[in-house]
């Protein structure tokens, strides 16, 4: 049987991806099984989907926002998260930061790279579609930034990242976070529940953890 193929579609400008993925590693400890991370940009999957952020299609409508708020804090109390902070520069343009990650994925450098940006986004948030800002913060994180900065301005790092954001769109994604356990797509945080299922009724290794939970 071929290995279960998991994917996380994913935007640091989302906060939603950020609380979502503070849940995956979860994830992978029960099922043994390994979420692949796939940048996208989120602003180029509205355009082409005709979708628009929360924050433009919620406004002026009663009751909703609050509520949306309300599920947002219930999920962090759930999963005990201690470390979400909003972005007062909410929304931040996230093209650079984006290609930055394709670019991290090239060099071999993507783990500490896409920590130190959701660090500095969602934790100690910083307005990181300002270059200085984006530049200073990656050092203080140890990050070698003028090397990724360079390497995003190149043609295959672009057109890698576009060609990511049209399959998601052409795969049927609209927004971020989306999960894909091989053809069936999940849309948000909150159905992390489904995609754990769906790992393991695709196949995935039952963990020990798993096991005795059935015993």
């Amino acid at each position: 049987m071929e290995p279960v193929k998991v994917e996380f579609m994913f935007d640091f400008g989302s906060p939603n991806a950020y609380l979502a993925e503070r849940i995956i590693p979860d994830i992978e400890q029960r099922t043994g099984v390994k979420f692949q991370y796939v940048p996208v940009l989120l602003g180029g999957i509205y355009k082409l989907t005709n979708n628009r952020s929360p924050a433009e299609s919620l406004a002026g409508i009663k009751n909703k926002p609050e509520f949306m708020e309300l599920e947002t804090q219930r999920f962090i109390r759930r999963h005990n998260i201690a470390t979400f902070r909003k972005n007062p520069f909410f929304p931040v343009n996230t093209l650079q930061l984006m290609r930055g990650a394709v670019a991290a994925q090239f060099e071999g450098i993507f783990d500490p790279y896409f920590r130190a940006a959701y660090h500095h986004m969602w934790e100690a948030p910083k307005k990181m579609d300002d270059p200085q800002v984006a530049r200073e913060a990656f050092v203080s994180s140890h990050i070698d930034f003028d090397r990724l900065l360079a390497r995003s301005q190149q043609p295959d790092v672009k057109n890698r990242l576009l060609e990511l954001t049209q399959d998601a769109v052409d795969r049927g994604a609209f927004g971020s976070p989306t999960f894909f356990v091989g053809k069936d797509m999940f849309f948000g945080k909150d159905q992390l529940r489904d995609v754990e299922e769906a790992i393991v009724e695709a196949g995935a290794p039952a963990t020990k953890e798993r096991q005795q939970a059935r015993a």
